[in-house]
């Protein structure tokens, strides 16, 4: 009966172990910001950035990079961090996290006349720019990080930017995630990787998303949200919206 008590014992033991290690083995580290104002000497423009970085006593092996792009703001200034609970949530499990302020009071203000492809193209074309000018800024910085696995994020306009990006450099990132880009068509292709998170109220306009056939041919992702609307996507999201957006970014980074 000791036996018996003492193999049960053990088999209980085993399998406590497995399941405290499979809990651990996803590690949440706590997160530190810091803002840098680059300065692009070809465009003699100012490119203002906050990081969002996982404290660890231990280097990250290939941590990869994490590029985030605001919505139109109105060329006020600070819109690239009103979107903590997202780059926050992304540095917390490990990524190296930059956020881009893509607008500056001296930039022309966004295009409100259609066709949005043809008006708002120099400002997309100008995200673009910032993208390349930052990153090639990280390569120099840090150049450590795993720049083959580069995960480009926008909401909105800058999801427009974000798809324009993809567009013109497809080797350069490894997966591109637009929050309700809706102007800038999504591209049609297999690398990188393409996910988008769609709002509950606003459509995307005609030939900006793919079509169910083109979605499964290149392996792009659709995700309709039910309850978030395309002004609910920043810091404006409730704990719930922000948990479910955070759910659906973290999978598609990481798989």
């Amino acid at each position: 009966m000791t036996r018996i008590f003492f193999y049960q014992l053990l088999i209980i033991l085993i399998f406590a172990s497995i399941d405290v290690s499979a809990q651990s083995s996803i590690q949440i580290f706590p997160v530190k910001t810091d803002n840098l104002n680059l300065f692009d000497k070809v465009r003699n423009r100012s490119v203002p950035i906050a990081l969002y970085l996982p404290i660890t006593d231990r280097k990250i092996r290939k941590q990869k990079l994490v590029i985030f792009s605001h919505g139109y703001g109105e060329n006020k200034g600070g819109d690239y961090l009103v979107y903590s609970y997202l780059t926050e949530n992304l540095a917390s499990l490990g990524y190296f996290v930059v956020s881009i302020q893509h607008e500056l009071p001296t930039d022309s203000l966004l295009a409100m006349t259609e066709p949005y492809y043809i008006t708002r193209k120099s400002n997309w074309e100008r995200g673009v720019r910032n993208i390349h000018f930052v990153l090639n800024e990280m390569k120099r910085l840090n150049p450590d990080l795993d720049y083959e696995h580069l995960s480009l994020i926008g909401h909105s306009n800058g999801g427009d930017m974000t798809a324009l990006f993809a567009t013109k450099y497809p080797d350069l990132a490894d997966k591109i995630i637009t929050l309700d880009n809706r102007r800038m068509a999504l591209p049609k292709s297999r690398h990188p990787r393409i996910y988008s998170i769609r709002s509950s109220d606003l459509p995307a306009d005609d030939g900006v998303l793919p079509t169910s056939s083109e979605a499964e041919k290149y392996r792009i992702k659709i995700v309709k949200l039910a309850n978030t609307k395309h002004t609910e996507m920043d810091n404006d999201a409730n704990a719930e919206q922000r948990k479910e957006i955070n759910s659906y970014l973290e999978n598609f980074i990481s798989n």
